[in-house]
């Protein structure tokens, strides 16, 4: 199997980690690439500050098997977008220019209007704002498909009738529930998020992120659109395939892709996760206040959830982060993550001060992997001595 080292800031012995639990990680990806499920897996994991594990295994290519994955390669995150985008947001609170109890409709006046006006930023931050969750997450209901809606109504407009507003045009079919009574995820309202900020500060949510947010941490391969010299690296993978077609479908690049368009590396993200870990800061850089990086990382809501045919038990959150605690994980009470389609998974440990991030490119998107997210993170802190 091919295997490729990337730098590390100590041994795992230093770090108080099991070194043998990472041939266990390394046997657990081969059998999940020898059945099938993930093309390939690379990882990096840091414990009070320090990568003790870093690597890569399998090919960069589905197309090319000899071709090894190296642990910079860059890969789609999907949802983990949304955790950075509540970061920026969470930049403009501390700045003045908003707080979480504002209505969207006092930002953009397309939400001024019943029944969208009722929501707020903290309603859009935890999904509990009623708007109709993802597409296909309850397959036996009726579902809104926003980008839908846009990509119909920007086909009928007329350019002389002014700018297309994409916003008006998504906001056909009411709500789903009132604000505040359910979790449901809605990756559409991370994308209004990203309006909202561009109201704010008057540019680019995307180089608003990066300026702010990916260049200050040092994560350096963060972005929303990968520069030309940086593509020889990226993954190709049958699911990087279909975001990308996804991402370059026209409606999509009429609005800002805060609820899922970035792309990243584990390193860089083990970075974000070590910000978070410090209180909003890494380093001489700050992208938050103490306070504010606690509040996203606390429990915030715990609503019944319904989503992915879960049975109405409360869905505890944070703003921005995912505060989950099930009978499968085995990291300390107080954790906090956030995972990404295709697939991607960051999750930080304050108890045992440990940061791990993972990419495990799924061969087949319209499966969900548990082995590839839930039993790695299992792997991993069982070799925390």
């Amino acid at each position: 199997m091919l295997h490729t080292q990337g730098p590390i800031d100590c041994s795992p012995a230093d770090a108080g980690f099991d070194e043998s639990r990472a041939e266990a990680l390394h046997r657990h990806f081969r059998r999940l690439m020898d059945v099938g499920d993930i093309q390939c897996a690379s990882y990096c994991v840091s414990r009070r500050g320090k990568v003790f594990l870093h690597g890569a295994v399998g090919p960069r290519s589905y197309k090319d098997d000899t071709i090894p994955l190296r642990p910079d390669d860059i890969n789609v995150i999907a949802s983990m977008t949304k955790p950075i985008t509540a970061t920026a947001v969470m930049q403009l609170v501390e700045d003045g220019l908003t707080r979480l109890e504002v209505p969207v409709g006092a930002i953009l006046p397309q939400f001024d209007t019943p029944p969208y006006n009722k929501i707020n930023l903290f309603h859009l931050l935890t999904h509990t704002s009623g708007m109709h969750a993802d597409w296909g997450i309850f397959p036996n209901q009726y579902d809104v498909n926003y980008w839908g809606m846009i990509d119909g109504a920007r086909k009928l407009h007329d350019p002389k009738d002014g700018d297309f507003d994409w916003i008006a045009s998504a906001l056909g079919q009411g709500v789903s529930l009132e604000p505040g009574k359910e979790w449901r995820y809605c990756s559409f309202g991370y994308v209004i998020l990203g309006a909202v900020i561009e109201k704010l500060t008057g540019g680019s949510a995307h180089t608003y992120i990066e300026e702010h947010i990916a260049k200050p941490l040092g994560m350096k391969d963060t972005a929303f659109k990968v520069p030309e010299e940086k593509r020889e690296r990226m993954i190709t993978s049958r699911a990087t395939e279909q975001f990308a077609k996804y991402f370059n479908a026209p409606d999509k690049k009429l609005a800002p892709l805060t609820g899922g368009g970035m792309y990243s590396t584990p390193y860089d993200l083990n970075r974000f996760g070590n910000a978070f870990l410090n209180g909003g800061r890494l380093g001489t850089a700050r992208i938050l206040g103490r306070p504010t990086a606690r509040k996203m990382t606390t429990m915030a809501t715990g609503l019944p959830n319904f989503c992915w045919g879960a049975d109405g038990t409360r869905r505890l959150y944070g703003v921005g982060f995912d505060m989950v605690d099930r009978i499968e994980f085995t990291y300390s009470e107080g954790t906090y993550c956030h995972e990404g389609s295709g697939a991607v998974s960051l999750v930080v440990d304050p108890s045992e001060e440990m940061v791990a991030a993972w990419f495990v490119p799924f061969c087949d998107l319209s499966r969900w992997i548990s082995d590839a997210m839930y039993s790695v993170q299992n792997i991993l802190w069982s070799g925390l001595m």
